[in-house]
């Protein structure tokens, strides 16, 4: 078992110890003062913007407060008009929110070892946790059967992290419990797990709702994520469907919603690096549509650094088609709009993959941020539009 690292700091002239939990794969902090209700958020705010992280032993709610008034001293830093080159515009804008991340995320609290948060008026956490970050034993890198007593110097602090990463888990727990309504699906829920892309955004599956079949014998889902396509496909009669990811998070999630859905039994969930084995005479992708760095586990489903999986799946769509098969590949060009990726690479690697375009389908953005114009890449987004190609293998 990969132990969590160890991060320590003095409290009540003692030195302690705990493991440090990051799903953002944030460092743990080199160093770590002691705050409470008494703490300023000016101070609070130059400790985090030198790099030092601030371990909340007060109010829960309290912390909540410091961690709303440090996003309003990061938010109001003086910010220069955005460049008129998007590309440069897209790059500050990273930089920009890795920043952000970076500074509000050196609030810290702590978790026992039953994953509790022991501060007062806290909320009960445990189950958000477990099903985020796994079994408190493991979390807290003790054996399978120790027991949750078996801590290392504090019962009480067993792991620390990041209240922002800590307030992600719980409300990704609580869409988890309520689902994301798809009108594709007739208005039943997905209901997407921690660290699995949500299907909120719903313009790709209206896509995949309303293209022609090519057949109802068989199709394969590359990238399967919540399972969505795979459910939409399967109730649109397509009698078998494969669907294929590598996420362990990702392949529990599908099995839930296609099981949910009443459709698990037309819906296999497999893992594989895209492709399963064989040919289908549907095969469909919806890889993420930016290519860039993630910086936490779901931004894998929307940045795909060098377009990985795109490449991937074109380049390996020939070999798993039937004679006559389509290949949908669902793709916004906003990486285009951002100067990321130029159309001809698109139909560049259509030709190196051996495939020829079929038909495509188009449809404009719904989000709220494509009419926002003051967000920093509003002429993208404002002039984005998602496609679903129909790709068949060249004569």
């Amino acid at each position: 078992m990969n132990h969590p690292p160890v991060v320590e700091w003095t409290e009540d002239d003692q030195v302690r110890t705990a493991r440090w939990r990051s799903e953002n794969g944030a460092r743990p902090p080199r160093r770590i003062v002691i705050a409470d209700d008494r703490t300023r958020a000016d101070e609070a705010y130059r400790l985090a913007c030198e790099g030092t992280a601030l371990l909340w032993r007060g109010d829960f709610h309290n912390a909540r407060q410091l961690l709303t008034a440090l996003a309003r001293r990061v938010d109001r830093r003086p910010r220069k008009a955005p460049p008129a080159d998007a590309t440069q515009a897209f790059h500050l804008h990273r930089a920009a929110q890795n920043q952000r991340a970076r500074v509000l995320g050196m609030l810290l609290v702590p978790l026992d070892a039953e994953l509790a948060v022991p501060l007062h008026r806290a909320p009960d956490v445990r189950e958000a946790c477990a099903r985020a970050f796994g079994p408190p034993q493991e979390v807290a890198g003790l054996p399978a059967d120790a027991g949750t007593t078996d801590t290392a110097d504090t019962a009480d602090t067993a792991v620390l992290v990041s209240l922002r990463e800590l307030l992600g888990v719980i409300g990704a727990n609580e869409w988890r419990r309520k689902g994301v309504e798809v009108p594709a699906l007739g208005g039943d829920r997905i209901h997407p797990h921690y660290g699995v892309f949500s299907p909120a955004r719903g313009e790709y599956v209206d896509l995949v709702a309303e293209a022609p079949l090519p057949g109802r014998e068989l199709a394969f889902d590359i990238g399967t994520g919540t399972g969505v396509l795979a459910s939409v496909l399967a109730r649109r009669g397509v009698r078998r469907v494969v669907a294929t990811d590598q996420d362990p998070r990702a392949l529990a999630c599908a099995r839930e919603n296609t099981a949910r859905l009443g459709v698990a039994d037309q819906v296999e969930v497999v893992e594989a690096d895209l492709f399963p084995a064989g040919r289908a005479p549907l095969v469909v992708c919806n890889p993420p549509w930016v290519p860039a760095k993630p910086t936490s586990p779901v931004e894998h489903a929307v940045y795909d650094p060098g377009n990985r999986m795109l490449h991937g799946f074109l380049g390996g769509l020939a070999d798993h088609l039937t004679p006559g098969g389509e290949g949908w590949l669902i793709l916004s060009d906003l990486a285009e709009h951002l100067g990321l990726r130029p159309h001809a690479e698109l139909l560049d690697a259509f030709a190196e993959g051996g495939l020829t375009v079929l038909d495509r389908l188009d449809i404009a953005p719904r989000h709220p941020r494509a009419r926002d114009a003051a967000d920093p890449l509003h002429v993208a987004r404002a002039a984005e539009v998602t496609s679903l190609w129909r790709l068949g293998a060249a004569d």
